[in-house]
């Protein structure tokens, strides 16, 4: 029987030109992060059940890709529940990891702590157009730091890079804080036992809109009076830093100042020092449905994509979960795969890669004739150009077009013979 050769479900093949776009994404993430401060890490892509199940993930807990138990450990004929045949399972992000590795070596890290993370993760997803089971995330966090400076530093970290990769996209930054969507929901009249229900309803705005929103939650069983009264205050507030102040003052009851007013201090900061061009809003209905978020969240739109390209949030329970102290932590993460396809997409990968020389070499040269064209490959290598050699197809056009792909633009032909 022939083996398979296409990928698992819901894993991919990546070619030539997508990689090149892909490593352009990836050199020009870790510079601008590195300019920022941020540390590179790594953890491992396997990590314990019971901490990727432990309640911090949302619905991606769903979707883990458990790993059986190996040796003597793993007694099939014994087993009764999934647990007996499981302990440990791939990575569905990146923060529980980080979450676990700061709490191991704290003691040997500075504080706070600016980290840089990179890697593949896996969600057993119903694979789909732009969604696979096997994709990179992009994450930088300060571990540590209780102060705006994290979000401030996060923010401006970001969309630098998103301007230096996107640079003829324009994006926005939407902020919220999760104590100022609770002080909202409460001013309303929501019992605070049903928030989580309510926020999930309220996490689908962008797809129902204010309508689909009033009536999902009048169908929840909340009251005509209390639905309009929280739809009429999400509605009418302002969405600059002002705004954010003004609705603080009418929240004073149920929720302390000091929260508007440090989301009000980030969002002036960061307009006031970001050297990138973009609009910064407070959203009032930014959710983002990852429970572990305790304060700020924010989320990053683009011209050209019709979801999230980033997004991330202050997240001060997590590591406490392993450590058994809280620790303050703030995330950052871009969406790599889809800022990835959205350039993809727009064909403009190519003209940023470095230019790439190619060497097309007549099948059958003389060795010394041959040792002379590597000689000069070599010398051309030696002082910085990008030089590919490669044997001579008979289809020379084809060729030509597939390395163009691959960001080659300029040919050198060698023949056994001069061309007369």
């Amino acid at each position: 029987m022939a083996l398979k050769k296409k990928p698992v479900t819901g894993m991919r093949d990546i070619l030539p030109a997508e990689m090149q776009v892909r490593e352009f994404v990836m050199n020009q993430i870790k510079e601008t992060y590195r300019s920022f401060g941020f540390t590179q890490i790594e953890t491992p892509c396997v990590e314990d059940i019971g901490n990727l199940t432990s309640k911090q993930g949302g619905d991606n807990e769903k979707l883990i890709f458990k790993i059986l138990k190996r040796g003597e450990k793993l007694k099939l004929e014994t087993a009764v529940a999934e647990a007996d045949l499981t302990d440990s399972g791939l990575r569905y992000d990146l923060t529980l990891p980080l979450s676990r590795y700061y709490a191991n070596n704290a003691a040997q890290l500075p504080s706070p702590f600016k980290a840089l993370q990179i890697g593949s993760v896996w969600r057993a997803d119903r694979p789909q157009k732009g969604r696979f089971r096997q994709f990179v995330q992009c994450d930088i966090d300060i571990l540590g730091d209780t102060s705006s400076m994290a979000e401030i530093e996060l923010i401006l970290a970001t969309t630098t890079a998103l301007g230096k990769i996107c640079p003829d996209n324009t994006f926005s930054v939407r902020v919220n804080d999760r104590e100022l969507l609770k002080g909202m929901a409460l001013y309303s009249g929501f019992q605070e036992e049903t928030l989580d229900q309510v926020f999930i309803t309220l996490d689908k705005m962008d797809k129902i809109g204010y309508d689909g929103v009033r009536a999902e939650l009048l169908q929840n069983g909340y009251g005509g009076d209390i639905v309009e009264t929280y739809l009429n205050l999400l509605g009418s507030v302002k969405n600059d830093a002002d705004g954010v102040r003004k609705l603080g003052e009418r929240l004073k009851d149920v929720l302390a100042l000091s929260v508007t007013e440090n989301l009000a201090h980030i969002m002036d900061t960061v307009q006031k020092v970001a050297v990138t061009d973009f609009n910064l809003y407070f959203d009032p209905t930014l959710v983002r449905g990852m429970s572990y978020y305790t304060g700020t969240i924010f989320e990053v739109s683009m011209e050209g994509f019709s979801g999230s390209v980033a997004g991330g949030g202050r997240y001060d329970k997590m590591i406490g979960k392993f450590a058994g102290m809280d620790t303050p932590a703030c995330g950052f993460s871009i969406g790599f795969e889809r800022i990835v396809s959205l350039l993809m997409d727009q064909n403009s990968m190519v003209e940023k890669a470095a230019p790439k020389k190619a060497y097309l070499v007549e099948k059958g040269m003389d060795q010394e004739r041959l040792t002379q064209i590597m000689k000069q490959a070599m010398e051309e290598r030696a002082a910085g150009v990008s030089v590919l050699v490669s044997q001579m197809n008979k289809n020379k056009k084809f060729q030509k077009e597939q390395l163009g792909k691959e960001g080659c633009t300029e040919f050198v032909e060698f023949y056994r013979e001069a061309l007369k």
